[in-house]
C-alpha cells in the first residue's frame, strides 16, 4: 500500500496533517461557539459557519492564480503565517459584544485567506510528484494516502477540542464561553508543527515547489503542450465535475451544522457500559492498528514483518478486550465528539477501498474517477435516508426546545451509522476528484483548476447554511429529504455527462 510512492508524498501529507488537526479542532466546536458566545439563533450561526467554509474553499482559486506566477512553495509558506495570525486572534477571549464579533470575523478572513494560499497549492505539489513516469500509475493511490493522512489529524480534533475546554473550565475556572478559545489556540500550536515538518523534509519535494520567472516557464514547458481544442475540452470536463461536487459538499458538511444540531438536541446525552467504547478515541485508534496490521500481514514478504504485524493485531485485540470487560459506569456524550467518526472511518477504510480498486484495476474493471464521483453522490443520499428513518416520530427542533419531559432522544448509533455511509461517499468522491483535477488540468492552468475544485467546494459550503435555515419548525424528515434530493439529482446529471467526462480521462 505504501510501497512505490514518492518520498515527498509522506512529507507533504504530514505537513497537511498538522494544519488539518488545528482546523478541525476549531471547526468541531465553532457552530456551537457562535450560538453560545454571541447568542445567535440556528439560522444566523449557520450563515456565519457556511460563509466561513465558503471563504476557506473559495480563496484557493486566488492562491492558485498567485502560485502559477510566484511558485507553489512560496504561497504555502505565506499561507501558514497568515493562518497563524487568524487563529491567534480567534484564541483571545474578548466576550460576546460587537467588538468581539468584529475581531472574530477578521480572524475568519485571515484563516480563510491563509488556507487559500496553503491548501490547494500543497495538493498541486502532491499531484506534480506523479508527473515522474515512475509514479504515474500510482496517482489515485497516492491521493488516497494523502487524504487518509489529513484525516488522522481530524480524528483527534474533536476529542482535543472537548478535553481542552473541560481542562480550562476545571483547572482555570473559565466560563464555558471562554473555554472555546482554548480549543482555538490548539490550531496555533498545530501550525507550528506543520511548518516545522514542511521545512525539515523539504528536500524530498523541492523540485515541485515551482519558482517565479524563467525557472517556472521551464518547468511548465517540460510537460507536453496541449492543443487549444484539447485544453478547452479538459476545462469543460472539469467545470462539469465542479458543478456536481457543489451538492456533495452542501450535504456532506452538514456534519458541522444540522447533524451537530441533531447530536446536540435529539441524541442521548449519556452512554453506559459497552456503549461508551465508541466515544473513546483511543479505542478507534486500536481498531485502525488492527486494520493496517492485518493488511501488512498479508502484504509483507518476510516472516519477520508478518510476525510484527500479527503481534500488533493480537496486542490491540487484547487491549480492546480488556477495555470491553472493564466498560462500566456512565459517560457524557457531547455533540462535537461525533465529528471524530468521519475521519476515523476515512483512516480505517482507506486501505480497504485501495485494495478493492486495486483488484478491480487488475481485472480492468476499475471505475473511472467521474464514475466514482457519481457513485459517491448516490451513497451520500443513502446516508440521509438513515437520518430520515432515525427522525421518524421526533418533534421539530422548535418543539423539542419547549417539550421538557416530553422531549424524545435517539440512540447515538444512528449518527455513527450515518457518518459511516457518508464516509463511503467521501472516499469515492473527494480524493478521486482531486486526483482527477491534477491529472486532467492543462499544465498552464494547474493552480487555477485546483482552485476551481475548491471554488465548487466553496459554493457547496455556502449552501450548507440551508441546513441552519431549515432547522426550526420544519419536520426533520423534510430537512433530510432536501439533502437526499440534491444528491440524487446531481448523480443523475453526472451519469448523463459521463461520456464527455470519461473522454478526457
Amino acid at each position: 500500500m505504501f510501497e512505490g510512492q514518492p518520498k515527498g508524498l509522506f512529507a507533504l501529507a504530514l505537513a497537511n496533517t498538522g494544519e488539518r488537526f488545528g482546523y478541525y479542532t476549531m471547526l468541531a466546536v465553532f457552530a456551537l461557539f457562535l450560538r453560545a458566545n454571541y447568542g445567535l439563533d440556528a439560522g444566523w450561526a449557520g450563515e456565519i459557519y457556511s460563509d466561513f467554509l465558503m471563504l476557506v474553499y473559495f480563496l484557493p482559486i486566488v492562491g492558485g492564480w498567485l502560485a502559477d506566477r510566484y511558485g507553489f512553495g512560496r504561497m504555502v509558506t505565506t499561507g501558514i503565517l497568515i493562518m497563524f495570525a487568524g487563529y491567534l486572534l480567534l484564541s483571545v477571549p474578548l466576550g460576546g459584544d460587537t467588538f468581539a464579533l468584529v475581531v472574530m470575523l477578521v480572524a475568519l478572513v485571515l484563516i480563510g485567506f491563509g488556507t487559500g494560499l496553503f491548501k490547494g497549492n500543497l495538493q498541486v505539489m502532491v499531484g506534480d510528484l506523479y508527473n515522474d513516469p515512475r509514479y504515474a500509475d500510482k496517482r489515485d493511490a497516492g491521493f488516497s494516502l494523502f487524504y487518509m493522512a489529513i484525516n488522522i489529524g481530524a480524528l483527534f480534533a474533536p476529542t482535543a477540542a472537548v478535553r481542552i475546554m473541560e481542562w480550562a473550565q476545571t483547572n482555570l475556572g473559565t466560563s464555558v464561553n471562554d473555554s472555546y478559545h482554548f480549543a482555538f489556540a490548539v490550531a496555533c500550536a498545530s501550525l507550528i508543527l506543520s511548518i516545522a515538518i514542511y521545512y525539515l523534509s523539504r528536500s524530498t519535494f523541492r523540485h515541485v515547489e515551482g519558482n517565479k520567472g524563467k525557472a517556472a516557464k521551464q518547468e511548465v514547458s517540460a510537460e507536453p503542450e496541449l492543443s487549444k481544442e484539447e485544453t478547452t475540452q479538459r476545462i469543460i470536463a472539469l467545470c462539469l465535475v465542479f458543478a456536481v461536487v457543489i451538492f456533495f459538499w452542501m450535504a456532506f458538511h452538514q456534519n458541522g451544522l444540522s447533524l451537530t444540531y441533531f447530536a446536540d438536541e435529539f441524541t442521548a446525552k449519556t452512554a453506559t457500559g459497552v456503549d461508551t467504547m465508541p466515544f473513546d478515541v483511543w479505542n478507534l485508534v486500536l481498531i485502525i492498528f488492527i486494520v493496517y496490521a492485518s493488511f501488512s500481514f498479508f502484504q509483507s514478504k518476510s516472516s519477520k514483518a508478518k510476525g510484527i504485524s500479527c503481534a500488533v493485531v493480537l496486542i490491540s485485540l487484547a487491549i480492546l478486550g480488556y477495555k470491553y470487560m472493564q466498560a462500566d459506569g456512565e459517560v457524557a456524550i457531547s455533540a462535537p465528539i461525533f465529528q471524530q467518526f468521519n475521519p476515523f472511518y476515512v483512516v480505517a477504510l482507506t486501505p480497504v477501498s485501495m485494495a478493492i480498486f486495486s483488484t478491480l484495476a487488475k481485472k480492468g474493471k476499475e471505475p473511472t474517477p467521474p464514475r466514482k464521483i457519481a457513485y459517491g453522490m448516490l451513497v451520500a443520499a443513502s446516508a440521509f435516508i438513515i437520518m430520515m428513518v432515525a427522525s421518524q416520530g421526533l418533534l421539530t427542533p422548535n418543539e423539542q426546545k419547549v417539550a421538557g419531559a416530553g422531549a424524545s432522544f435517539v440512540s447515538p448509533y444512528w449518527l455513527i451509522g450515518t457518518y459511516l455511509i457518508l464516509t463511503f461517499g467521501e472516499l469515492l468522491l473527494s480524493p478521486m476528484g482531486i486526483s482527477f483535477v491534477s491529472k486532467v488540468a492543462p499544465p498552464k492552468y494547474k493552480g487555477l483548476m485546483m482552485g476551481g475544485w475548491f471554488v465548487s467546494t466553496a459554493i457547496g459550503n455556502k449552501l450548507v447554511g440551508v441546513g441552519g435555515y431549515l432547522w426550526g419548525d420544519i419536520p426533520l424528515t423534510v430537512v433530510w429529504g432536501v439533502f437526499i434530493a440534491v444528491c440524487v439529482v446531481a448523480a443523475i446529471f453526472m451519469f448523463a455527462m459521463m461520456k464527455r467526462l470519461e473522454k478526457v480521462c
